[in-house]
């Protein structure tokens, strides 16, 4: 299936979507799809999960209109459903304050998930900016993001890149930080 159909940007407003969304395997699933279409057999084998498992939540998906079938074939008697992304990327709401960040949670979770002995590059860094240089970095990594998904080769191993750029909440002052 040719990308050049795909919209932009698929965005989250229902809570059937959010619950869609929110599911760890569901996510491993939309990124499987994420260059390629795959019928419930390969998503399963990819994943590692049952048929019926990665049927069901794939049904879950298409149900909340974040994959679809893109197309079919005949084999033994048998439709085989081909599915992918309903959008190149999926936008969700804003967590609002105290809410999960379901979009980290997922990276984390992925990020735990995969190979120790495999390269990885994982930094996190305190920053003291003024708003322009906040929001040019903001841009930056955006770009740079961008860039690279751009020039994805879907024959080649995944990589995934997560940042996080935000303004964490002022710390209340303990008695034990005082000391």
């Amino acid at each position: 299936m040719p990308t050049d159909d795909l919209p932009e940007t698929f965005h989250v407003t229902t809570d059937e979507q959010l619950r869609a969304v929110s599911n760890l395997t569901r996510h491993r699933i939309m990124a499987v799809l994420r260059f390629e279409p795959a019928t419930i057999t390969q998503i399963a084998e990819r994943v590692g999960l049952a048929k019926g498992s990665s049927s069901y939540h794939v049904r879950l998906l298409e149900r909340a209109g974040l994959v679809k079938v893109v197309r079919t074939r005949k084999v033994r008697g048998v439709t085989e459903r081909y599915y992918a992304m309903a959008a190149r990327a999926i936008v969700l709401p804003d967590p609002g304050e105290g809410g999960p960040d379901v979009l980290m949670r997922h990276a984390v979770a992925d990020l735990e998930a995969a190979p120790v002995d495999g390269e990885r590059h994982v930094r996190m860094a305190h920053l003291r900016l003024t708003d322009e240089q906040f929001a040019e970095l903001g841009a930056r990594l955006r770009a740079l993001a961008d860039e690279y998904r751009a020039l994805s080769d879907p024959s080649l191993p995944d990589a995934s890149l997560v940042f996080a750029l935000f303004h964490p909440a002022p710390r209340k002052q303990t008695e034990g930080d005082a000391k």
